[in-house]
């Protein structure tokens, strides 16, 4: 029941400052308050929604690809003042994975904190993901987790309160299996969804696994397979296989804690877990810390299954730039490696693997241990070759190849389309066919258009057969002048500005090339709004001029020398 008075009084406040006090980007009365007739500035409260929730389409970068870049980091952390504590064995200069404080018993506290976004869409493997990818750090120093306080960003009644449950229920039940007692947290009220953990474990003080320890002749292992960022953006565009999701959510929710116990015992020279700043950014900083060169062999490297096929899609986040920014003036990459087998290692963990450094005699030993313990991804990635300045030399036997571009089918239909559908969408007949009515979304599942038949394919509910064209002229014929044509035509615009969304998306054809087929077909129709949105969107896909052209030639050979001179006053019109 609302409280009016408390209404009146707060909102009397707003009017008078002339702005709302909750958000004072917004006037009073706020759009919620006209929509809903709900003040939060008074205590009120939307209704949580409910239903289930798809965590990627809620956030810009998936994973840990939401975090800052090394070199920005870098950069502004080089001016800041270093703890002159001697107690602090290992901090912020020495850019490991996590701080070390002696305790002055032979004990050293370790303590890191993570947080990012979700990588996943289900809110409970997202806790696990964020519980797995905090005590990482610990594991990497070869230390053992033993409290935890949680830290969340929600945005409350934006979506089922019931996420929030399972985000944080999926991190108590992973640090369970930590045997790592949370302890407490913080949460906030965040448009984006983040979760993660502040951790600390305890470590014997004389047995603290660096990343700067690294010896010449040391074998290089890693035990999880790389790809978790392309595969998070391969499910927010809806690309992603199966298999490839279900791989990837396994791994990032599996503890490095079995991994660490085996490399303290046999003995690796140094350690680092391979997240954000890709294998390459914390190879470089293992290589650099330790003052060697490696070598890395491409082949050799584990994959998530599909990851190849993602690449060659060119499904590639952007994080991968972030990071060949921060580190790739140390990699030397051979000229026969195909750029996109070479962005694979630049792309950003989630809950990755440890990366370990071990002497060559014991790298067998280690790495039959690590498998005989179900880390079966684990493998021998190069080698630690000489004292040096922190160099990587990446290899490749040929005997792994990018393979060939092919179509990708998604596993839910993208929403995102060729974007603002021009004036040309609403040219659609004035009458509704009666056999439109209650059928599902064209954009539903599959390819809604029949490009065999040359046209749509609406399927009734009792069966699959496409509605022909002499359906569809006898239910018009029954429908015309009816009393629902208004409510119908609604019903046929909706449908048919959802069959524009599906066929924009990128499905067998990708964004770029479906972006040049528009522009042609704007020059051959001679449709002018259309192509002015069509030029301006080319433009914000970095479309050249040359490419732009290019593709309103391929209008004009089918239209003629009016589609050129309609393209050619559209252009100038457009640069004016």
């Amino acid at each position: 029941m609302i409280n009016m008075e408390r209404r009146k009084r707060v909102m009397q406040r707003s009017i008078r400052l002339g702005h709302c006090i909750c958000d004072p980007k917004q006037p009073c009365p706020c759009p919620l308050f006209k929509e809903k007739n709900v003040c939060s500035c008074a205590g009120e409260r939307l209704e949580s929604p409910t239903g289930s929730v798809r965590l990627t389409k809620l956030v810009e970068k998936a994973g840990c690809a939401s975090k800052i870049d090394q070199a920005f980091l870098k950069k502004v952390l080089a001016d800041l003042p270093a703890s002159d504590d001697p107690r602090v064995l290992v901090g912020v200069p020495a850019g490991d994975d996590a701080g070390i404080y002696d305790m002055g018993n032979g004990q050293a506290l370790v303590q890191t904190v993570d947080v990012f976004t979700p990588a996943v869409d289900d809110p409970y493997t997202f806790g696990q993901i964020a519980a797995a990818n905090s005590v990482s750090d610990v594991y990497a120093m070869g230390g053992v987790p033993m409290t935890a306080l949680s830290i969340v960003g929600f945005p409350v009644r934006s979506i089922p309160d019931e996420a929030l449950f399972q985000i944080l229920a999926g991190g108590i039940d992973k640090m369970k299996e930590a045997g790592c007692a949370i302890v407490g947290g913080h949460s906030i009220n965040d448009a984006e969804i983040k979760a993660g953990f502040a951790v600390t474990g305890m470590i014997d003080k004389d047995r603290v696994v660096t990343n700067a320890g690294a010896l010449p002749g040391d074998a290089l292992i890693l035990t999880k397979p790389l790809g978790t960022g392309i595969v998070a953006l391969a499910a927010q565009i809806d690309r992603v296989k199966p298999e490839s999701m279900a791989a990837a959510a396994a791994s990032m929710t599996a503890l490095n804690k079995t991994a660490s116990e085996l490399m303290v015992q046999f003995g690796a020279h140094a350690c680092t877990d391979v997240t954000g700043f890709s294998l390459m950014g914390h190879l470089a900083e293992m290589a650099r810390s330790s003052g060697m060169d490696v070598q890395i062999v491409w082949d050799d490297l584990p994959l998530f299954e599909g990851v190849l096929d993602y690449a060659a899609a060119g499904i590639l986040p952007g994080a991968i730039e972030r990071n060949k920014e921060s580190c790739s003036d140390r990699v030397v990459t051979p000229a026969t490696l195909p750029q996109e087998m070479v962005d694979i290692c630049y792309d950003a963990q989630t809950s990755g693997g440890l990366l370990i450094a071990i002497e060559q005699e014991k790298a067998a030993d280690l790495l039959k241990a690590l498998r005989d313990r179900g880390i079966s991804a684990a493998a021998v990635i190069g080698n630690v070759t000489a004292k040096g300045t922190g160099l990587i030399r990446l290899e490749t036997t040929g005997k792994r190849e990018i393979p060939a571009f092919k179509s990708i089918k998604a596993t839910e239909p993208s929403q995102s389309s060729i974007q603002d559908v021009p004036c040309c969408a609403d040219a659609v007949s004035t009458v509704a066919p009666s056999s439109w009515r209650g059928r599902p979304a064209l954009a539903s599942r599959g390819h809604p258009f029949d490009f065999a038949q040359g046209r749509l394919g609406l399927a009734s509910p009792s069966h699959d057969a496409p509605v022909t064209a002499e359906q569809q002229g006898q239910d018009a014929l029954a429908t015309a002048a009816g009393p629902q044509a208004g409510s119908e035509m609604d019903q046929v615009k909706a449908t048919f500005q959802q069959f524009l969304s599906a066929a924009g998306s990128p499905h067998g054809l990708d964004a770029y090339t479906k972006q040049a087929t528009a522009i042609a077909l704007s020059v051959a129709l001679r449709c002018e709004p259309c192509l002015k949105m069509h030029l301006k969107n080319a433009r914000q896909k970095g479309f050249t001029q040359a490419e732009v052209d290019e593709a309103a030639w391929m209008g004009i050979s089918f239209a003629g020398s009016p589609a050129m001179v309609f393209y050619e006053n559209v252009k100038r019109e457009c640069e004016v």
